[in-house]
């Protein structure tokens, strides 16, 4: 099972480093950290030997590169992700207005903002989904973002700060499962529910996929409760495009079926495919640090 196999879920580094990356976007720019982060990396993949390698097969193995040549992604997909890390670390500096954000498929996101139901959005561990919620605001209704619980408090404190200007407020995904009663009663409400539908928590249900040419298992949740509360999903995906830019891909995911357990199956595989397509567009934005498919 994919949500056996270990990835620690937070941001990496001490408080006093992040503490530092925090005062250092204050004194400086993007493009200094930037530099920084291209001497660190080497490291980051010697020391972390298991993720490298988890990313290493991700690229020779779903991809079909050579040794070299996937040793070379790997380094990049890595010095993306650090870019990735900064740019949440400049928004908490407050520089918000450093990045342009292009949005693709917001009628959407629109249409199920101004109804009266809630909805959930899918999210995924490619790009930079986070950011999300520090750059852009739903504006009618409260988002209800589940997230890890075992950030350092420097991290809590700056992401529960500036989301919470963005009306998000953040529920943290505990092991007695009281996380799926908050969220049930927010899409009750009309609000907005965002998940990860990449990786499975505990000892969550999944449905097996086919996703970029292997076996892979994704969480049932958030289609579990699309099935059986009646409530739209959509897909949104924020990828990095330049030092300043991202794009927010915005996609419904559809599904039938004569009973639930179908119709939450559909679901999946409709999203497993909405990732694939935006992961063989953006291959160095996979950022699922762990062997993700079941064959490995």
């Amino acid at each position: 099972m994919a949500g056996e196999r270990k990835w620690k879920g937070n941001t990496g580094g001490s408080a006093w480093g992040q503490r530092g990356l925090i005062l250092l976007f204050r004194l400086s720019g993007l493009r200094f950290a930037y530099l920084v982060m291209a001497a660190v990396v080497p490291f980051y993949m010697l020391f972390s030997h298991a993720n490298y390698l988890a990313i290493y097969h991700y690229f020779r193995r779903r991809w079909g590169y050579s040794r070299w040549r996937s040793f070379v992604e790997t380094y990049r997909d890595h010095f993306v992700f650090g870019q990735v890390i900064l740019d949440r670390f400049a928004v908490f500096a407050g520089r918000k207005d450093a990045f342009e954000v292009e949005i693709e498929g917001n009628e959407h996101f629109l249409r199920l903002v101004n109804g009266e139901k809630g909805f959930i959005i899918a999210g995924s561990h490619v790009g930079n989904f986070e950011i999300a919620g520090y750059l852009l605001h739903a504006g009618l209704k409260r988002v209800n973002a589940l997230v890890y619980p075992g950030e350092t408090k420097t991290v809590q404190e700056h992401r529960t700060g500036v989301l919470g200007d963005n009306d998000v407020c953040l529920v943290p995904v505990l092991d007695d499962l009281s996380h799926l009663f908050t969220v049930n009663a927010a899409l009750q409400r009309g609000e907005i529910v965002s998940m990860p539908c990449d990786r499975i928590f505990g000892s969550a249900q999944s449905v097996t996929c086919d996703f970029l040419g292997g076996k892979a298992d994704f969480p049932m949740g958030a289609f579990a409760l699309s099935a059986y509360l009646d409530a739209e999903v959509l897909s949104i995906f924020v990828l990095k495009k330049g030092i300043r830019k991202y794009v927010v891909r915005v996609r419904p995911v559809r599904g039938e079926g004569a009973t639930a357990r179908e119709k939450i199956a559909a679901l999946a595989r409709s999203f497993a495919g909405e990732l694939e397509a935006v992961v063989r567009q953006y291959p160095r934005q996979w950022f699922n640090y762990y062997e993700f498919w079941k064959d490995e």
